[in-house]
C-alpha cells in the first residue's frame, strides 16, 4: 500500500476502537486454551468488531489462522482448529469497553473543536459562527460556553495572536529610538527624513537619504508654486565650512582660490562687510582658469567693533567637500588636528553596528523570532543609560576630527557640516509665509531676569544694547510684510532675528499665506523704499546663530512635543497661545536673501527666494509650521528645473571641468547604459544608424581638441608650409637639454571670464525666447579673422555655457547634438514650410560582425576573421565623414570581442564626433525640456568655443546665432537661436 493511502486509512480509522488486536502468539488456538479476559476470540461468530484486517500477517498464507480479507488460494477462509468455549464475564465486560469507544468515538466532532461539527453537511453555515442563535436549540448553550472561552483566552493572550496584527505592527521594532539611531549609522539622515520618506521616493547620494521626487504629479503645480507663490526645499545636506582668524590673513589665503577677472571674489566690499551673501567658483590654489573646484556660496559675520578676528561661513555641494576642504587645508595652512573631546556615553552599547557571522542552515529556524512577539531587550540594556537620538551626523565618528588650526597665522576651521539647518523657500511669496510663520521673541519677564538662568535668552534680556538691537531686526522684519514680492529685495540681503517657537502659532488646518493689505498700509512706505534701494542695515546683519554655545544651549533645552502637547492642554480656552511664551521657546535664525533669474533680459529676479538658517534639532519644529502655510515641496528633481528656468548652470550637471562634474558623468553613464541594455536588442534604439557616437556621455575633450585642431589648421594654412611645420613640431615636444619631453594635453575648461563673455554674447546677436526681438548689448568689437584668432589664442581649449531655444517644435532631450547649419540649411530656413534638415540613416557595420562571430566556433575564430577581411574589401565602403569599423577594431587590441560590444553602440576608441555626421558638431545638451516660462522647447549646454567662432565667422548677419539641435533618437534638426547669457 502507497504511504498517500496509508495516511488515508490512518486518517479515517483514528477514531475507531483500539482494543481488538491480532498480536502474532494469538493466531495459533493451542496456545491460548482459555480465551476471554481482554484477548479476543478469534472466528466468524464474533462480528467483524473483533477483527483488524491491517493487523500483522504471517509471512506464509497457508498458515495463518483468523479472519482475512480476499480469495484463499487452498479453498480454506477460516482456521480450522477453533476454541472449544468462552467465559462469559471476561467476554462481556471486553465486548461492553469495545461498545463504550464507539460510542464515544462516533458522538465526538471531528477536526475543529466548535460544535458546528456535531451537525450534518448540509445545515452547516458560516454564519453561525457569528450568530449562535441560528445553531439549533439543543447546540446554542454548547456554543455559547466555547465562545466565552474563546474569548477570555483571547485576552489573555492578545499580544502573542501574530495574524491580529497589521505587517506594519508586526515589523515595529521594539526600541524605536535604537532603531533609527542604528539605520543612520550608513546613510546620513536630514531631520525631516520621516516626512520624506512617507511622501517622496528617496535615493542615497553623496552619503545622504534624500527625496528626490513627490509621489504624486508635481511639475506643474511646483513650477507655478516658484511662479506665483513658495516652494520649500531641505538643503540641510549642504556642507558648511567656517573659517576663524584675522581679516588680512583670510583674504590672502582665500586669493589664491578664486580670480577677479570671473567676478566678485571674498573680498567684495559688500559681502565682506557682512551685509550681502556672496557667490563665487573655486579653483585650486593659484591654477586659474583651469582646475575649478566647483561653486560655493559664502557669508561674513559682520565687524565687531575693536576687533579684527572675523568669522566666515563657505556653503559647498557635498560631492566638493572632498576637494574643497583639503585645499581650504593647505592654502590656509591648517595642518594640526584639534582632537575633539571625549564625551561621557550616552547610548548603550547596542546602538554600535556590530558585524555578527551569519547563521548556519541547520540554526535558521531557530533563529527566526517568532512572529508577533514583542522583541525583548538583552540584560545589556537594563542598566545603561537611556538613549538620546542622533542630530547631525550619524556615519561619523565621535574621534573624528572636524578642527584643525595653524600655529603660523592663527586660522581655524571648523567643519560645521549637519550642524546648521537650511531651508530654502522660492517664489514670489516667500516673505509672506516666512512672515506669518515666524514672529520676533518676546521679552522676558522682570522676575525671569532677576533670576539665573541656564537658557540663554533670559541673560540675553538683561543686556540693553542686545535689546534696542532685537527691537530694530524686529521692525525691519515688520516691513517685509509690506513688500508684493521676494524679488523687490536686493539679491544675497541677510537679516539676523530671533524668533518664537513656531509651534506655539501652528494653525489648526493649513492656510495658504498672503501678503496682508492692512499691514502694507501700516509700514511707512519710506522705510520699504529704504530697504528695497538699500537692503538691511549692517549692524541688522548680526545673528547669534554665529555663537556655537548658543546653538549648543538652544539645541539642548528644545522642548519636546510630548511637553509641548501637555502645556496646552492645560490652557483654559483651547486652541490659545501659551501665555507667557516657554524660556526654552526662543531660536536665533538667520534670513539669508536668495538672487533669481540674474542671467539675461528676460524674466528678472524669477525664482528668488530666502534660505533660513536655524540650529540643529529645530528642523521639524520649522518645517511642519511652513508647511502649514501652503507651500509647495519640491526635492532634488525640483532643484534642477529651478536651475533649468533661471539658465544657469547645475551643480554637480553642468561642471564638466571639475572632479565633481567628471563623477557625476561617470556615473549618469553607468546608469544610462545599464537601462540601456536591460531592454532586448530589438526594442532599442540603434544610436549607430542614427548617427550617435556618444548617447549617454559627452566626450567635452575629444570635442575641443578637435575643434582646437581644426582651427589651427585653417590658420597655418594662410600662414604658409614652413610655418605650419614648425608649430607642429613645437605643439609636440620641447627641447629641455639633451632629453625631449612631450608637453602634456591641456585639460578642457569653461570660459567664466566675464569681459571674454560678453564680447562672445554680442557676437552672436542675443534675443529673447524664439528670436522675436533682437536685446540691447554694449558695444563689442567687429567679428573678423583678426578678432577670431586673438579670442582662439585665449581660449582655444575652452567650452561656453550657452542657452538654445527650439524656433518651431519640439523638445529637446538630454545629450541632444548641437550642430552648425550649412549655406543650404539657412537658405532654407526663409521658408516657413521647412522646419529643418534631415541626417541620412547611417550604417551599423557592427551588427553583421557580432552576429557571424557569435555563430562561428571558437576553433574557427581564425578563419572566420580572414572570412571578415574578405567580406569587408567587397562591401560598399562608408562616407568620409564614418570612418571604416574593420581598420578602426583591427587597431585595437586583440582582446576585443563580440562580448564586449553592444548592439547599437560605438565601441571605444570613438572616432571623429565633429565631422561624423552631415552637419558638424559644436556641442551637447546637458539640460533640454519644454519651458513653460518661454513657451517653447529650450535647451542649455555647453558648445566649443572654437567651432562656436568659426560658425558665426561663416554666418550671415541676418542668421547670426542660428544652429542646429539633434536628439539621439531623432534622425531630425531643429533649428535653435543660441544665447550667451552674462
Amino acid at each position: 500500500m502507497s504511504a498517500a493511502k496509508v495516511k488515508m486509512r490512518g486518517k479515517k480509522m483514528r477514531n475507531q476502537p483500539a482494543s481488538v488486536q491480532y498480536p502474532s502468539s494469538l493466531l495459533n488456538a493451542e496456545s491460548s486454551p482459555k480465551n476471554g479476559g481482554d484477548t479476543p476470540v478469534t472466528g466468524v461468530h464474533e462480528g467483524p468488531s473483533d477483527v483488524h484486517p491491517f493487523t500483522a500477517r504471517p509471512k506464509n498464507p497457508h498458515q495463518r489462522g483468523g479472519w482475512v480479507r480476499g480469495h484463499q488460494k487452498d479453498g480454506g477462509g477460516y482456521a480450522k482448529e477453533m476454541s472449544k468455549y468462552i467465559t462469559a464475564g471476561p467476554f462481556a465486560r471486553a465486548r461492553a469497553a469495545e461498545v463504550s469507544t464507539m460510542l464515544k468515538a462516533v458522538t465526538k466532532t471531528t477536526g475543529s473543536c466548535h460544535v458546528f461539527g456535531a451537525l450534518p453537511k448540509h445545515m452547516r453555515r458560516r454564519a453561525m459562527s457569528h450568530n449562535t442563535k441560528r445553531l439549533p436549540r439543543r447546540l446554542r448553550d454548547a456554543a455559547n460556553r466555547m465562545r466565552e472561552k474563546s474569548l477570555q483566552a483571547g485576552s489573555k493572550k492578545k499580544k502573542e495572536q501574530a495574524k491580529s496584527k497589521s505587517r506594519k505592527a508586526r515589523r515595529r521594532h521594539g526600541n524605536l529610538l535604537l532603531e533609527f539611531n542604528r539605520r543612520q549609522r550608513k546613510n546620513v539622515w536630514l531631520e525631516t527624513h520621516i516626512w520624506h520618506a512617507k511622501r517622496f521616493h528617496m535615493v542615497k547620494k553623496w552619503g545622504y537619504c534624500l527625496g528626490d521626487r513627490p509621489t504624486y504629479k508635481c511639475y506643474r503645480p511646483s513650477y507655478r508654486a516658484m511662479s506665483s507663490h513658495c516652494l520649500l526645499q531641505d538643503l540641510s545636506y549642504y556642507c558648511c565650512i567656517e573659517l576663524q582668524g584675522e581679516e588680512d590673513k583670510l583674504l590672502a589665503s582665500l586669493s589664491q582660490l578664486c580670480s577677479k577677472e570671473a567676478g566678485p571674489t571674498f573680498a567684495a566690499a559688500v559681502c565682506l562687510s557682512g551685509r550681502r551673501q556672496g557667490s563665487v567658483v573655486v579653483y585650486r590654489a593659484g591654477l586659474y582658469p583651469s582646475q575649478p573646484l566647483g561653486p560655493v556660496t559664502f557669508l561674513w559675520r559682520p565687524r565687531t567693533q575693536g576687533s579684527a578676528h572675523r568669522q566666515l561661513w563657505i556653503w559647498a555641494h557635498p560631492n566638493m567637500k572632498q576637494d574643497l576642504l583639503p585645499e581650504l587645508q593647505a592654502v590656509c595652512q591648517c595642518c594640526e588636528a584639534v582632537v575633539p573631546p571625549v564625551l561621557p556615553v550616552v547610548t548603550p552599547a547596542e546602538v554600535v553596528p556590530t558585524v555578527e557571522p551569519e547563521p548556519k542552515p541547520e540554526k535558521t529556524a531557530e533563529a527566526k523570532q517568532v512572529t508577533g512577539t514583542k522583541r525583548k531587550r538583552t540584560f545589556k540594556d537594563a542598566g545603561g543609560p537611556p538613549a538620546k537620538k542622533i542630530l547631525g551626523d550619524g556615519t561619523r565618528s565621535p574621534t573624528t576630527s572636524v578642527t584643525w588650526k595653524s600655529s603660523s597665522n592663527g586660522i581655524v576651521i571648523n567643519d560645521l557640516t549637519m550642524e546648521i539647518v537650511r531651508y530654502r523657500l522660492i517664489g514670489p511669496q516667500s516673505h509672506s509665509v516666512l512672515a506669518e510663520t515666524m514672529e520676533p521673541a518676546t521679552d522676558c519677564d522682570e522676575m525671569n531676569k532677576s533670576q539665573p538662568s541656564s537658557l540663554w535668552w533670559p541673560e540675553h534680556c538683561k543686556n540693553q544694547s542686545k535689546m534696542n538691537l532685537h527691537r530694530e531686526q524686529a521692525d525691519v522684519f515688520h516691513i517685509l510684510k509690506g513688500l508684493y514680492s521676494t524679488g523687490e529685495l536686493p539679491s544675497g540681503t541677510v537679516l539676523g532675528l530671533t524668533v518664537d517657537d513656531p509651534r506655539l502659532t501652528l494653525p489648526t488646518k493649513k492656510v495658504k499665506a498672503l501678503p496682508c493689505v492692512k499691514q502694507a498700509q501700516e509700514v511707512d512706505e519710506e522705510k520699504t523704499r529704504e530697504l528695497m534701494l538699500r537692503g538691511v542695515p549692517e549692524h541688522c546683519c548680526q545673528s547669534y546663530l554665529w555663537e556655537q554655545s548658543v546653538r549648543d544651549n538652544v539645541t539642548e533645552n528644545k522642548i519636546s512635543e510630548q511637553e509641548l502637547n501637555r502645556m496646552r492642554s492645560e490652557v483654559l480656552v483651547p486652541g490659545s497661545r501659551l501665555s507667557p511664551t516657554p524660556l526654552q521657546g526662543r531660536v536665533p535664525v538667520l534670513l539669508v536673501h536668495q538672487p533669481g533669474k540674474q542671467l539675461g533680459h528676460e524674466m528678472s529676479s524669477w525664482g528668488a527666494g530666502w534660505d533660513l538658517l536655524l540650529p540643529k534639532g529645530w528642523g521639524m519644529a520649522f518645517w511642519v509650521p511652513l508647511v502649514y502655510r501652503g507651500v509647495h515641496i519640491g526635492g532634488l528633481n525640483m532643484s534642477l528645473k529651478h536651475s533649468q528656468n533661471k539658465g544657469a548652470p547645475h551643480f554637480p550637471h553642468d561642471y564638466p571641468d571639475c572632479p565633481a562634474g567628471v563623477r557625476f558623468q561617470e556615473e549618469q553613464e553607468t546608469q544610462l547604459l545599464d537601462k540601456f541594455k536591460r531592454r532586448p536588442p530589438a526594442k532599442r534604439t540603434n544610436y549607430i544608424k542614427h548617427g550617435c557616437l556618444a548617447p549617454f556621455c559627452c566626450p567635452w575633450q575629444q570635442l575641443a581638441e578637435e575643434w582646437e585642431l581644426i582651427s589651427r589648421q585653417g590658420g597655418e594654412e594662410r600662414k604658409g608650409d614652413q610655418t605650419q611645420t614648425t608649430a607642429e613640431a613645437d605643439a609636440l615636444m620641447t627641447s629641455h637639454g639633451d632629453i625631449p619631453v612631450t608637453k602634456p594635453p591641456s585639460r578642457v575648461t569653461v570660459l567664466r571670464n566675464r569681459k571674454s563673455l560678453r564680447v562672445l554674447s554680442g557676437w552672436c546677436r542675443p534675443t529673447t525666447s524664439k528670436g522675436q526681438r533682437r536685446c540691447r548689448v554694449g558695444e563689442v568689437p567687429p567679428l573678423d579673422r583678426l578678432a577670431l584668432t586673438s579670442f582662439l589664442t585665449a581660449h582655444g581649449m575652452s567650452l561656453v555655457w550657452v542657452r538654445l531655444s527650439i524656433l518651431s517644435k519640439g523638445k529637446p532631450e538630454l545629450h541632444a547634438m548641437v550642430c552648425a547649419p550649412t549655406a543650404e540649411d539657412l537658405k532654407l530656413l526663409k521658408k516657413e514650410s521647412f522646419s529643418g534638415p534631415q541626417e541620412p540613416t547611417h550604417k551599423d557595420h557592427f551588427k553583421s560582425r557580432i552576429r557571424r562571430r557569435k555563430k562561428a566556433p571558437k576553433k574557427a575564430a581564425t578563419s572566420s576573421l580572414c572570412r571578415d577581411k574578405a567580406e569587408g574589401k567587397e562591401s560598399e565602403l562608408p562616407s568620409a565623414s564614418e570612418p571604416n569599423p574593420a581598420t578602426s577594431e583591427d587597431a585595437k587590441s586583440s582582446s576585443q570581442s563580440p562580448s564586449h560590444l553592444v548592439v547599437g553602440l560605438w565601441p571605444d576608441p570613438l572616432p571623429s564626433v565633429t565631422a561624423h555626421c552631415s552637419r558638424v558638431t559644436l556641442g551637447w545638451v546637458t539640460q533640454g525640456d519644454f519651458s513653460l516660462s518661454a513657451g517653447c522647447g529650450e535647451a542649455l549646454g555647453f558648445v566649443s568655443v572654437a567651432g562656436l567662432l568659426n560658425t558665426l565667422l561663416n554666418q550671415p548677419m541676418e542668421h547670426r546665432g542660428m544652429l542646429l539641435l539633434r536628439d539621439p533618437t531623432s534622425l531630425h534638426y531643429r533649428f535653435a537661436k543660441i544665447n550667451i547669457e552674462v
